[in-house]
């Protein structure tokens, strides 16, 4: 079990009209599998350098052993994983990662979503609603979003959800076989008083969850 003390919120079950947010399960092993190689070409620009093919890395057994290392990460408070489902299927996650305590409490936003339910709103809704649940029950005051500035459609969902750019970070991180430049994104508690939510139900008129 999670330590309360230690991670409030956590665990969590966030849902919106089909979308829901649950912790990974170890269940999910051989479905998360077969949606990460379906996907290599939509998500592998934009994911860490790593010297094991795309394949193997998303075995099964990578699956189990990256969810071991999430899991151990939540009990101690500096991790908040989400699978998203649609529909009940997996279609990809959510993480709040690097959690900070004290006088900071700021924490940063990760997400990839299925290729296959891209442009139906379903990633902003899913990063809607963990950012209400960060800034409340978990207790944060600031979330960072860092963007590759190839990924035009990734600054637009954090721009739609009220995130400001706040500065370039220069070859910030190795992503995709070189060090990669990142546009710094950044939301506070206070910047959207009615929720997050609540900006993407206006945002995003007749999608689902709206």
């Amino acid at each position: 079990m999670t330590d309360p003390l230690l991670h409030p919120g956590w665990p969590a079950r966030l849902t919106s009209g089909p979308v829901e947010l649950h912790p990974l399960r170890r269940r999910d092993a051989a479905e998360w599998s077969r949606l990460r190689v379906a996907n290599e070409s939509w998500l592998s620009p934009w994911e860490p350098t790593a010297p094991v093919p795309w394949v193997p890395r998303h075995a099964p057994a990578a699956y189990r052993a990256m969810r071991r290392t999430v899991a151990r990460r939540a009990r101690l408070g500096t991790s908040l994983p989400f699978a998203v489902r649609v529909d009940g299927r997996l279609a990809g996650q959510v993480t709040v990662d690097n959690i900070v305590r004290g006088a900071l409490r700021t924490g940063y936003l990760g997400y990839w979503i299925d290729r296959s339910v891209a442009g139906r709103g379903i990633a902003s809704l899913a990063v809607a609603l963990v950012c209400d649940h960060a800034f409340g029950p978990v207790g944060l005051h600031r979330l960072q979003a860092d963007i590759r500035p190839e990924n035009l459609p990734s600054q637009r969902l954090v721009e739609r959800l009220g995130f400001q750019r706040e500065g370039l970070l220069r070859r910030y991180l190795d992503i995709d076989g070189d060090w990669r430049d990142h546009l710094a994104y950044a939301l506070l508690a206070e910047d959207l008083p009615r929720g997050v939510l609540t900006r993407w139900r206006e945002m995003s008129p007749g999608r689902p969850g709206g």
